[in-house]
Parts: structure tokens; C-alpha cells; sequence
């Protein structure tokens, strides 16, 4: 009967230790790594503001890919070609990349990093009032000699809410 008894207690503990032991807490980046990914989009957001094609595509590494959500663009080439056509249509203001607080992840010569993002858009063949945008990004970077570049970029828009319905009264 001690030994049933036993054995019941035994694997009820087990069975409420297990999943206490199962959940992972989200790994805390240092505060340096945090601001040296911070510093690094700050400067990325400088070049959409400034619409300078150039230095943007210059924190891509050579084999980057971008995922938008029209689909992905493979290369620094098609890249710049992206963001040149791009910037002949809109103009950006108030671009502002934000990492999450447990961004970034260092793995090694790598880091990833997820966040919220959002721009203030005119859309140069339309007269009307700037666009707000904004939404998520998760980004992959490599680390190159003493740079960073990003190996993988992808990112979404949200929705801005919907007007709510005008009654016909």
C-alpha cells in the first residue's frame, strides 16, 4: 500500500515539475548588444530618411535576401534596384526601427533581432496628406570584418483600423 502511495506521489511531483522545467524565460541581451543593434538600425534609418539608396543597400551583405511583402529579393543587385524604384515613388520621413527587449540574439558571427517599425510616406505622384505606416520585422545580420550586415531582412505592414461605417441617416 506505502509503496502505491509512493509511486502516485512520485509521478504526480513529476508530472508538475516537468512542464515548470520545460518553460524556457526569453534570454536578456547585455545592454551594450542591445545598443550596438540599436545604433546599427538608427543609422539605417537615417539612410530611408535621407532616401539615400546607396547607403542602404551598403548595410546589405552580397547574398542578402529581403522579404517584403510582395515577396523575397535575392542579392545587393536586385536590392538597390528594389529601393531605387522604391524612392522614386515615395519619400520617406520619420522611419523609426524598434528592437523588442530581448533582441538582439548573438549566435556566434550572427545576431537576430525582431521589433516594431514605423515611417511617415508621401507618395511623390499623389498631392494628398503623408501616409503613416508601420509594422514587424525580424532581421538576420552577419558580422563582416568590423561591420554588421544583414544577411536576412523580412517585414510587415499593419493594417492602419478601419474608419468605422458611416450610418445613412
Amino acid at each position: 500500500m506505502k509503496i502505491h502511495l509512493v509511486v502516485a506521489l512520485t509521478g504526480l511531483a513529476i508530472g508538475f515539475a516537468v512542464p515548470t522545467l520545460a518553460q524556457q524565460k526569453e534570454p536578456t541581451p547585455s545592454e551594450q548588444e542591445h545598443q550596438l543593434v540599436n545604433e546599427f538600425n538608427n543609422k539605417i534609418d537615417e539612410a530611408y530618411n535621407n532616401n539615400d539608396v546607396t547607403a542602404l543597400t551598403a548595410f546589405y551583405a552580397e547574398d542578402a535576401v529581403l522579404v517584403t511583402p510582395d515577396g523575397p529579393i535575392y542579392g545587393r543587385p536586385a536590392i538597390e534596384k528594389y529601393y531605387s524604384d522604391l524612392f522614386k515613388q515615395v519619400h520617406f520621413s520619420k522611419h523609426l526601427a524598434k528592437v523588442d527587449q530581448y533582441s538582439p540574439r548573438m549566435i556566434g558571427d550572427e545576431r537576430w533581432d525582431t521589433g516594431e517599425w514605423s515611417a511617415t510616406i508621401q507618395v511623390q505622384s499623389q498631392k494628398g496628406d503623408p501616409i503613416q505606416l508601420k509594422g514587424y520585422f525580424g532581421c538576420i545580420d552577419i558580422r563582416e570584418g568590423d561591420d554588421w550586415k544583414i544577411r536576412m531582412l523580412t517585414y510587415n505592414m499593419t493594417p492602419s483600423p478601419a474608419s468605422p461605417p458611416q450610418s445613412s441617416r
